[in-house]
């Protein structure tokens, strides 16, 4: 455990010691098209980063993920000391009731190990079969970085978690930026997280290869799709009905 963790009534973040100084934090969590938990996982398997904790409410859904027969906590962090970077992905829906209190938690972690910056990945739905990367900032300085690199997103709203957080890192006055992968369906969208990818590459130099999530993305779709079933099956009746845990924003 790590002197940085974090642990209230409601929210719980254990990690190993963070050996990055001022990292970048990203974070994808499940919205429309998944395509934020999509790319983050693509960007952890290709950087091979190491897994150093994880984040943990009563609030969750009663399920424990597996992959190649492991069992994984469903929101995970993880690090890579060679880029610098922190990233936390999940593979369970937040439900709104509950994401200010995670993007609190996790943003209070976040200025704990002294991030230089968060970036936000998700989804955004369009009518264009086109898959463009909408971008949008917490300043005027990280606009500017942005702003080559993406379309800007002029007006409206950012919904669930991801616009919880950026809200959060707006009022702490961290700097962060939003990048929407642009999907038809709200169905997952390999093809829509690999064009976010792009961008970060352009902005941070990963060079993160993005062909085997175009060339394997019926495959993800399934397996996400498949997943998505599995946390609405753990869904339990209340007094007032079924709470529903949207997996798509």
């Amino acid at each position: 455990m790590a002197e940085t963790d974090y642990d209230d009534n409601n929210v719980k973040i254990i990690t190993t010691e963070i050996q990055t100084e001022n990292p970048i934090l990203i974070e994808g969590f499940p919205g429309i098209g998944l395509v934020g938990n999509i790319a983050s996982q693509q960007i952890i398997d290709e950087l091979k980063m190491e897994y150093v904790g994880s984040i943990d409410s009563r609030h969750f859904p009663p399920i424990a993920v597996l992959y190649e027969g492991l069992i994984n906590m469903p929101v995970r962090i993880y690090e890579s000391t060679e880029h610098g970077m922190v990233m936390v992905v999940s593979d369970i829906p937040i439900n709104p009731v509950v994401a200010y209190d995670i993007s609190k938690a996790l943003l209070t972690w976040a200025k704990a190990i002294n991030v230089k910056e968060i970036v936000s990945l998700a989804g955004i739905a369009t009518m264009s079969e086109e898959h463009k990367v909408f971008g949008a900032a917490t300043n005027m300085d990280m606009l500017e970085k942005i702003k080559d690199k993406v379309e800007l997103f002029q007006m409206g709203t950012i919904s669930g978690i991801s616009g919880s957080i950026m809200g959060e890192c707006l009022v702490r006055e961290i700097p962060a930026i939003s990048l929407l992968g642009s999907t038809m369906s709200q169905n997952p969208d390999p093809r829509a997280a690999a064009v976010v990818i792009d961008v970060l590459n352009l902005l941070y130099d990963y060079k993160i290869n993005t062909e085997g999530l175009i060339e394997q993305a019926e495959k993800i779709e399934i397996e996400m799709q498949r997943l998505a079933e599995d946390v609405r099956t753990t869904e339990q009746p209340t007094a007032g009905g079924r709470k529903e845990f949207p997996m798509y924003g």
